[in-house]
């Protein structure tokens, strides 16, 4: 690495934004933080702020812009808001590399405009290929913007693909690719054990540190359904060439398999630095600050096939892959409603893959031609998971 590149992150001060200024911190002759985003907790954007000198910071709404030029006075930081701000930092012209960490649908534009301005893009941001995937990696390609996937089991298959591969698995000999998956906390719970699930329950994951709305993805395994559909859209994989394999050690991170029968497989601790100091070095390697793994310390490592019956958003990721068209972005709108109100206490925990399939029966796929197409979607499946919670609410 050459060169010192200006780093922008899009959703600072969550688990992969803080993650990625630690990796960042410990290369300073090759980063530099550029922008940084928050869309609530501005108090600790403004100390990430004092602490990295960004030239710019970016926050959802002008009472927090006032605030935070109020504590930012003389840190030579410009606050601007709202997404105009975020696609303006994400395309900036001098912005060399992108990390994309804003949870959920918010997070589409912006990483899309990282894309077509032709950055470095980091995606941590899932839901931008699940919602948009033919309109968004025809933007990478088109705009030759470097594509480099943050999440451990995307980035793990990335790692054991050849070095000449290029988002197509093409003539490469793959015959599959392998996502695990810890299970969550409630891998071995009856599924009528389920019903009475609390928000803080469902948060508590057995290996990984994540927020909120990203812990209950895992709980119910709608984590793992979004992205058997952005290993389709990364790798060029058929639905029938992805499979989730439950590994509660969260040790093995992907695994590949090639026609020869030859399993490939990334192992690591269970640190998002790991992915993250492997995009931002790339092509080379660079130091995060992980832990050696301890293999004789942890002592096996155990596999099995995923219960569709404890999880059926399984079954509604695949079958929106196979839809096609607008029928992945109502997955995802739909779910996002339907967490939101499992973690306000207004839906019960099985509840929320029942409003999902609601939805997706409610709403037929429909063909995307543009990025309006894409909102639309999104904003019609809102609509209908909205009046699904109603129907199905926990009454006070």
């Amino acid at each position: 690495m050459s060169e010192r590149q200006n780093l922008v992150i899009l959703g600072a001060t969550g688990s992969i934004g803080l993650n990625t200024l630690d990796v960042a911190a410990r290369h300073p002759q090759h980063f530099r933080v550029f922008a940084l985003s928050a869309n609530e907790r501005i108090n600790e954007l403004a100390e990430l702020c004092q602490r990295y000198r960004p030239r710019y910071a970016v926050v959802a709404r002008a009472t927090q812009a006032e605030a935070l030029v109020q504590r930012l006075q003389g840190a030579g930081t410009e606050v601007l808001t709202g997404p105009e701000g975020l696609e303006r930092i994400a395309a900036h012209a001098d912005a060399d590399c992108v990390m994309a960490a804003i949870v959920g649908a918010a997070g589409l534009v912006p990483t899309l405009a990282a894309a077509r301005a032709g950055k470095k893009l980091l995606l941590a941001n899932k839901e931008a290929l699940v919602m948009a995937g033919p309109i968004f990696m025809d933007a990478v390609r088109v705009h030759r913007a470097t594509l480099l996937p943050i999440d451990s089991e995307h980035n793990a298959v990335f790692q054991c693909l050849p070095d000449s591969f290029e988002h197509g698995l093409g003539s490469k000999g793959v015959r599959r690719v392998l996502l695990t998956a810890s299970g969550g906390p409630f891998r071995e719970v009856a599924r009528e054990r389920l019903r009475g699930v609390s928000p803080e329950e469902a948060c508590a994951h057995p290996n990984w540190v994540m927020g909120r709305k990203i812990s209950v993805d895992s709980a119910t395994m709608m984590n793992k359904a979004l992205e058997i559909i952005e290993a389709h859209w990364l790798f060029g994989a058929a639905p029938e060439q992805i499979q989730v394999v439950i590994h509660p050690q969260s040790v093995v991170h992907s695994m590949v398999e090639y026609a020869d029968g030859s399993v490939i497989a990334q192992l690591g601790n269970p640190d998002m630095r790991t992915p993250i100091a492997h995009a931002l070095g790339y092509p080379e390697r660079i130091d995060a600050g992980v832990d050696s793994l301890d293999l004789a310390r942890i002592g096996r490592l155990d596999f099995s096939p995923p219960d569709v019956e404890r999880f059926p958003a399984l079954r509604l990721g695949y079958r929106a892959l196979k839809e096609g068209g607008s029928s992945p972005a109502t997955l995802n709108a739909a779910n996002e409603v339907a967490v939101a109100a499992f973690l306000e206490r207004r839906l019960p925990f099985l509840a929320i893959t029942a409003v999902i399939e609601a939805v997706m029966n409610e709403l037929p796929a429909r063909p995307l031609a543009d990025l309006d197409d894409v909102l639309a979607a999104d904003a019609a499946a809102r609509r209908h998971a909205a009046r699904q919670i109603e129907a199905m609410a926990v009454k006070p």
